[in-house]
């Protein structure tokens, strides 16, 4: 099996911050759980373009559901969803960063069996009978939120065509300072503080101490 994360570390040593997209196992995991949603909607498995916007768009789906008075955002909340969290800070990057991942992941899981790729007009890959029994073994809470979030996303997203999917995610993962992410404004706003003053620079330089004069001689 492979190594639980992408980035080797030194002998005996952490990564000071983990990350779960950063783990391997991880994100085979979910990308299990997906695909064996997919076979719950009768789809015949997804292309890798679709498939790198499912993976991402169910793991954030408040990126998505925006409206707060949303039945199904409230469904997410009430499983541990959160849009204000730190991860939905930088959705563009974190998605061009999932997806670059996505082939070799799935790789991987064609390798143990519990992914099969199938040629309809384009390669479609869909979850194998071991790769949906895998899935459904899986027990922790976070499956069960997960499993939700891909009932709830899937419904709405595979109603989009390709092209139309793909404007939509880059809406989503660039949001403008009038977009309707409640979670987005804040960070926004905060960012638009710190260009517009100045003066916090100024402040820093102020409050710090003034180097010694030196003549040039050696002491």
């Amino acid at each position: 099996m492979t190594s639980p994360t992408d980035a080797p570390t030194s002998s005996g040593s952490r990564p000071p911050v983990v990350v779960p997209e950063d783990d391997v196992v991880f994100r085979l995991a979910q990308l299990v759980l997906l695909l064996a949603s997919l076979r719950e909607f009768n789809l015949p498995g997804a292309s890798i373009e679709r498939l790198g916007y499912y993976d991402f768009l169910v793991a954030n789906p408040m990126l998505v559901l925006t409206d707060e008075e949303d039945r199904d955002r409230k469904r997410l909340l009430m499983a541990g969803f959160d849009g204000r969290a730190l991860s939905y800070a930088s959705p563009a990057h974190r998605f061009t960063t999932r997806r670059e991942r996505l082939q070799h992941d799935l790789a991987l899981l064609v390798a143990y069996g519990l992914v099969e790729p199938t040629v309809d007009k384009s390669v479609l890959y869909a979850a194998t009978a071991e790769g949906v029994e895998l899935a459904e073994r899986f027990s922790a809470v976070y499956a069960r939120s997960y499993r939700l979030s891909a009932e709830i996303l899937l419904t709405k997203l595979r109603r989009y065509s390709d092209s139309r999917l793909r404007d939509a995610v880059q809406t989503w993962t660039m949001p403008a300072r009038d977009s309707a992410r409640p979670e987005a404004l804040d960070l926004l706003d905060a960012i638009h503080l710190v260009e517009e003053s100045p003066a916090a620079s100024d402040l820093l330089l102020a409050d710090a101490p003034v180097p010694p004069h030196h003549d040039g001689r050696r002491t």
